[in-house]
């Protein structure tokens, strides 16, 4: 395939023959110098391309996404980790937002029923544009706490609890006027933006007039699970490897983070209370780096099994999988769905005392810097996996239902956990392809996988 002739275009993967097969070799890139690194580095018949060379797999960061997607030719087998316009499900005003419209039309299609299984994020309003509605709704149930979150930063940073009116009232003052920085600055805006999606320019593209930080405030959960008297949340791994149709894979593995500090309402300023973050607690006067303050989710599944009954907690991860699949299915019709793209996403879940979890916000980009040799291991083995699903290697038939510790969950409708048997929920007996917090045995999985799949290709030729 050749390269088009509009010069402001890259072409990628062109150099090699178009087959997988082909290829001796296959060509990488990323800037992120972490795990992921030792991973692309390890793995057979990989090579590193630096600066402006050709390469066949890119683990970008959004900000290349933004400023290069556009102008950049892709041959058929070329892979990226990022969905164009991402930021439909990763930025919480537009994740809210997605949410909402989808509530609104499984309700007019499929009945009140229906829509309330997407009851699972707190209230939530946009500001400043919904400045006046919160006004409203806050003195509807006054004394309760709220929490205000920037849309666009990550790690705990620009977050604050508050209760009354005149706190709001002082940020309102301190953001009036206030400018982003250019890496602040919103997502650029797609060269075709689908129906329901959001036009959100890049700093390149506004010059003059860089929007002024939005921010959303929401319901703080007052009532957390607490282990220990600590409030955590859960950070769970979800590959989508394309959205038309959607096809989905769920992490077995994954982790609990704690604050280091035990819960209080009665200290809201105090971010070590409230704010679970790797990036806050590791700050704390009194945070262990071995220890951390992580509890893998085998771990914390089986604590909650010896407290609740194991009935309890198979209602609360299958409450978990319906989060997941109404969020992807939220922006289906607005995610570009490109088939160079796939994306890890890094969700996050906090359940309640009533172990009702609630989704506190979806990560395009979740932190692949490990805190500790635990850490390490479960992102290695993460990424090895998402590798294998991504097969640029072309090894797989594309009719797996396990690889390594991913589990197929949704396959444009839901994967049955049983083998043969036949797709569809409406079943009694229907019980979902999900593992999450159950033993990864990946390592045998895998070594059964990759044999049983030389065999067939011996077989076969």
């Amino acid at each position: 395939m050749s390269r088009p002739k509009n010069q402001n275009y890259k072409g990628h993967g062109l150099s090699k023959g178009k087959e997988r097969e082909q290829r001796a070799s296959i060509r990488f890139k990323t800037t992120l110098v972490n795990t992921l690194m030792d991973v692309l580095r390890h793995r057979p018949g990989w090579v590193e391309v630096k600066d402006e060379g050709d390469w066949d797999f890119y683990w970008c960061d959004v900000s290349w996404l933004r400023e290069n997607f556009d102008h950049t030719y892709m041959d058929e087998h070329v892979r990226i980790s990022h969905f164009r316009n991402h930021y439909e499900l990763t930025r919480k005003n537009y994740m809210v937002k997605n949410l909402k419209r989808f509530r609104k039309q499984l309700e007019r299609e499929e009945g009140k029923l229906e829509a309330a299984k997407c009851d699972f994020f707190p209230k939530t309003f946009e500001m400043p544009c919904e400045y006046h509605l919160f006004v409203e709704e806050f003195r509807k149930n006054p004394g309760i706490t709220w929490i205000m979150k920037p849309v666009a930063r990550s790690q705990g940073k620009g977050i604050f609890l508050f209760r009354r009116l005149k706190d709001i009232m002082d940020w309102r003052k301190g953001t009036a006027g206030k400018k982003l920085t250019s890496s602040e600055a919103q997502p650029a805006r797609s060269a075709v933006n689908p129906p329901g999606g959001h036009d959100a320019r890049s700093s390149d593209d506004q010059k003059d007039e860089i929007p002024v930080e939005n921010y959303v405030a929401q319901r703080y959960i007052e009532n957390p699970y607490l282990v220990g008297g600590r409030k955590f949340d859960l950070r769970v791994y979800v590959l989508v490897m394309s959205y038309i149709p959607l096809r989905a894979w769920l992490y077995r593995d994954g982790f609990a983070r704690f604050s280091n500090t035990r819960f209080t309402l009665s200290s809201i300023d105090d971010q070590y209370v409230h704010l679970t973050n790797v990036a806050v607690q590791k700050t704390s006067p009194d945070y262990h780096p071995k220890k951390g303050c992580k509890w893998m989710i085998q771990r914390f599944r089986q604590y909650l099994a010896s407290k609740h009954g194991p009935e309890a907690v198979e209602t609360l991860f299958s409450d978990m999988d319906n989060i997941f699949i109404r969020s992807l299915q939220s922006v289906q019709k607005v995610i570009i769905s490109d088939k160079h793209c796939f994306e890890l996403y890094g969700y996050d879940i906090l359940i309640d005392q009533d172990l009702k979890p609630w989704l506190l916000e979806v990560n395009a980009s979740p932190s692949l810097t490990a805190s500790s040799q635990e850490d390490y291991e479960l992102k290695t083995c993460l990424l090895e996996d998402t590798l294998h699903v991504v097969d640029m290697e072309a090894r797989l038939t594309g009719r797996e239902k396990r690889v390594g510790g991913f589990d197929l969950m949704w396959n444009d409708g839901p994967v049955s956990r049983e083998e043969g048997a036949p797709d569809l929920s409406g079943m009694g007996n229907f019980v979902t392809n999900t593992h999450l917090g159950c033993v990864n045995d990946r390592k045998k999985q895998l070594r059964q996988l990759f044999r049983s799949l030389q065999s067939q290709k011996k077989a076969s030729s």
